[in-house]
């Protein structure tokens, strides 16, 4: 019980720092992108304002929750594999 008290926890530790590296990271590819279509296209807005509006719309995306992959699939491979090697 003890060995999975310490799974539990040093895989939840380990998603964590993944996930916060990962959204960091697509945050910042989606920064420099948006920032590379203000200077393409027309000017109408400011460049921080273009950008924030555009990070506005990101954190609503599907693609931001597509993140959330990173507990959700090791987590389920882990019970599968669980169920698989107990129960069969």
């Amino acid at each position: 019980m003890l060995a999975l008290l310490q799974l539990i926890v040093v895989g939840f530790v380990v998603l964590t720092v993944i996930y916060i590296g990962l959204s960091i990271y697509s945050r910042r590819v989606r920064r420099g992108k948006l920032r590379k279509k203000w200077r393409e296209g027309p000017r109408l807005v400011d460049l921080d304002s273009f950008v924030q509006r555009g990070l506005k719309r990101y954190d609503s995306s599907i693609r931001r929750k597509l993140i959330w992959g990173v507990y959700i699939v090791p987590v389920g491979l882990i019970v599968l594999i669980i169920y698989l090697t107990n129960f069969r």
